[in-house]
């Protein structure tokens, strides 16, 4: 059996087929697993990068049955039932369990790609928050030609509301103290959605809740605003009257829009739109039986949100039916099982909507999604990192200073 992806999907795909009677090789091109639901956190310096990753050779090593194969995937030939790489042989397989995420996705504006940072990698998180404090040195030093540090924050999901929410904590509270050159009021952040409300998939009552928690910490928050340009120090966007603006910015944070990633047009492998892959309905691919595809490269019947749970289920089951074929029973539907979902602000500042028409706000949904995200990291040693650092960060802030670390840039990063 050959895994592609050690995310959350293809992690849930292994521990499955662990314990049946099949040798199992997981590939990936990282040799990590990385907690993307918390990669805001390193962006703003709450966490290290290692608190939300974990070594994938780590995990494999806990099931017999189980390899690691650091390598990007060039083909797949469902024919000859071969996974080709680029640093292996080819890798056979019984039943292929394609996992491997998503990409960002920029929509074709201009510049995007070339001008933004992403903060859906290890990669865009620490680039960000190397971004955020060159700015602020920068600005410290008050040279009459630095600009104002401006960060615009693209993208009213959970991921932008969350970075904008620690970005303003970050300005709010340590700033004064770490830079205290600076004024409070010379750093901006701007939250761009293109919609009419944030956290679009929530109840009317949280959305007005996050963005009045937004507001008051002085996030500009700017509805019905689409994005025409990305520069390298600017970008170009159009508001709800339809007047356009350019807006002088040190950093533009990319936070909205995933596609699958280009490279599994190259793979053999049926696509819909948006590059997924298309699925029946037991999340075998279509033509292709002894294939599944998860998460959030699989384009199922009835699109299901781009959240950790669906594609932990989905990896789990994608297990679970290749171990009742392998016993000669037929296949199962998949049926997602929503279990909530739930977005932070800041300190004491999230918003959780559970199914049954249950919801929470302030500190009591903040305690909530704290836990379950410590709960939901991959090794003890993680969790312990986190919930130790996160602890910190609420009893000791601003005092402990621990803020934005990294290192200087001075030219503008991909």
């Amino acid at each position: 059996m050959v895994v592609i992806g050690g995310g959350f999907a293809g992690l849930s795909a292994v521990r499955e087929l662990a314990v049946a009677d099949v040798e199992v090789t997981l590939v990936d091109r990282h040799p990590y697993n990385t907690f993307q639901p918390l990669l805001y956190q390193v962006a703003t310096g709450a966490l290290n990068p290692g608190d939300v990753t974990y070594a994938l050779r780590a995990f494999i090593s806990r099931y017999r049955n189980a390899t690691f194969v650091r390598a990007s995937v060039t083909s797949v030939d469902p024919q000859a039932q071969l996974v080709h790489t680029d640093e292996s042989g080819p890798l056979p397989y019984d039943d292929l369990v394609v996992a491997c995420g998503v990409a960002t996705n920029y929509f074709d504006i201009p510049g995007a790609a070339e001008h933004s940072i992403s903060i859906y990698t290890r990669a865009g998180a620490i680039a960000a928050r190397d971004r955020v404090l060159s700015a602020l040195e920068k600005v410290s030093l008050r040279r009459t030609d630095t600009p104002a540090p401006v960060v615009v924050v693209v993208g009213g999901g959970a991921t932008g509301v969350e970075m904008a929410g620690a970005l303003a904590e970050l300005r709010n509270e340590a700033i004064p103290l770490a830079y205290p050159e600076i004024q409070v009021g010379e750093v901006q952040i701007i939250l761009a959605e293109m919609g009419e409300h944030v956290l679009g998939p929530f109840h009317p009552s949280l959305r007005r809740y996050a963005a009045g928690a937004l507001r008051r910490r002085g996030v500009d928050l700017r509805l019905g605003t689409s994005l025409q340009a990305v520069n390298a120090d600017s970008v170009v966007v159009r508001g709800p009257s339809g007047e356009s603006q350019t807006i002088s910015c040190v950093a533009t944070i990319w936070a909205t829009g995933v596609s699958a990633a280009p490279v599994v047009r190259d793979w053999n492998l049926p696509t819909g739109p948006g590059g997924r892959i298309p699925v029946g309905a037991d999340l075998r691919v279509v033509g292709c039986p002894q294939i599944f595809a998860v998460g959030d490269v699989a384009a199922t019947e009835h699109p299901l949100p781009q959240l950790a749970q669906p594609a932990i289920q989905s990896g789990k089951h994608a297990g679970v039916q290749i171990r009742r074929l392998l016993a000669g029973a037929p296949s199962q539907a998949f049926h997602y099982k929503d279990k909530g979902i739930m977005a932070t602000i800041g300190r004491s500042a999230a918003v959780v909507q559970l199914p049954f028409g249950l919801r929470m706000r302030g500190l009591p949904a903040w305690l909530v999604w704290l836990a379950l995200h410590i709960l939901t990291l991959v090794g003890n040693r993680n969790r312990l990192a986190t919930m130790i650092n996160l602890s910190v960060r609420y009893f000791t802030w601003p005092r402990s200073l621990n803020i934005v670390v990294g290192d200087p840039v001075d030219t503008p990063l991909r």
